[in-house]
């Protein structure tokens, strides 16, 4: 994957086909997000889910880390503030549970190191492939922030009680094997196999089903939270049965040939 110089920018939205990346871009502080960046990868997740063309979403960084997390200043700045402590939320959590929401399957490309609040930002992807280099630590317990309540659950739901308690408790830091371990990444690569790894999982997903993919993907999440809408799946389910998704499967099944969805 081609790297932008290292003149930091908001977010970077690159569209190629049917995949879209976004791309961090302040290598010089690790692609530490500001509350800029929140307002910029808003709009692309917007613009990604208009867009029909755009089957899948992978989202990376530049230079040696993936991201620092969210900006300490911008923490310590909302932590003083009477109108954060009332409304009960913040802006990177509602970017951290957009991305989860998206309907297109999401691929995080670690290219390095993942810290802070960007591991939620990254767990909230499908799929995590990380290079062989990669580490992770939670610091929240160091800096002495309760973390918010949907982050907590996307730990404990993806990689259980357990692991929730190892890294959000003791703040260590954890190697590319241990997140591989513990089911933090999807799978580990190289430095030279990385991009490779990603493209395969990418053209795997660009090619499956686009309706049928978004309602199991709604449901996944759903039954993660305990909060499953089951009517809404049971419509899904019997749409997918007479809609044109399954005419074209069922047909290219029988014609030993690829679907064309």
């Amino acid at each position: 994957m081609t790297e932008a110089a290292e003149t930091a920018s908001a977010p970077i939205l690159d569209i190629d086909g049917a995949r879209a990346t976004i791309r961090l871009n302040r290598p010089r502080h690790l692609n530490r997000l500001q509350a800029d960046d929140l307002a910029a990868l808003t709009k692309l997740f917007e613009r990604i889910e208009a867009d029909p063309a755009v089957r899948v979403l992978v989202l990376t960084g530049t230079g040696r880390a993936f991201s620092a997390g969210y900006d300490l200043n911008s923490v310590a700045e909302r932590a003083t503030s009477a109108v954060e402590q009332e409304s009960g939320g913040s802006a990177f959590e509602a970017v951290v549970n957009r991305l989860e929401d998206l309907g297109v399957p999401t691929i995080c490309r670690l290219n390095g190191g993942v810290y802070g609040g960007a591991t939620d930002l990254a767990l909230a992807c499908d799929f995590r492939i990380g290079i062989d280099s990669a580490e992770m630590f939670m610091p929240a317990a160091r800096l002495g922030l309760h973390y918010y309540k949907s982050g907590i659950m996307r730990y404990v739901s993806r990689l259980g009680a357990d692991n929730a308690k190892k890294l959000f408790l003791t703040a260590q830091k954890i190697d590319a094997s241990e997140m591989l371990r513990i089911g933090y990444l999807t799978a580990v690569a190289s430095a030279d196999t990385l991009d490779r790894e990603v493209d395969r999982l990418a053209t795997i997903l660009a090619g499956n089903a686009p309706v049928a993919m978004r309602g199991m993907k709604r449901a996944i999440n759903e039954f993660a939270r305990g909060q499953l809408d089951g009517e809404a799946a049971d419509r899904r389910h019997r749409d997918s049965m007479r809609g044109d998704e399954i005419k074209e499967g069922i047909k290219a099944f029988a014609e030993k040939r690829p679907p064309r969805f």
